[in-house]
């Protein structure tokens, strides 16, 4: 079943990539150049020296995944990263701009609540435990 959401980690690979390359190939480039396993669930993100093709290669349950989109005009823009990084974190709405072809320029992301584990977090949570505490 086709199952990307913004639940999953995603990550680009920095370089170019041979599209040529299939389920196994993309495994050993995840592995070798991007540090991290393929089989963890998380969605590796590879696109052409063009930046006009783009695969997804995504472990399910059952098996590897590879979505495949190739452009008939135009290109993928790649988000901004450090070029000495080997991968690149993305969000799910990055991703989804890139594959919608909306440029991230001048995007600005405004603030929103944040489950994730940090500073922030400790504080809000505290701050609405002692409201409804009362």
């Amino acid at each position: 079943m086709f199952s990307l959401t913004d639940n999953l980690q995603y990550y680009l690979c920095t370089g170019s990539t041979d599209m040529r390359k299939g389920f196994d190939t993309l495994c050993g480039v995840v592995r070798s150049q991007m540090g991290r396993n393929p089989l963890s669930g998380e969605v590796f993100i590879f696109v052409n020296r063009q930046h006009s093709t783009i695969k997804l290669l995504h472990w399910e349950r059952d098996g590897l995944v590879v979505y495949h989109k190739r452009l008939e005009a135009g290109n993928f823009e790649r988000p901004h990263y450090d070029e000495k990084q080997s991968s690149f974190q993305m969000k799910w709405s990055e991703l989804v701009m890139m594959i919608e072809g909306l440029s991230m320029k001048n995007i600005v992301q405004r603030k929103r609540f944040d489950q994730s584990p940090g500073k922030n977090r400790m504080k809000r949570e505290s701050r609405i435990g002692t409201l409804f505490s009362k």
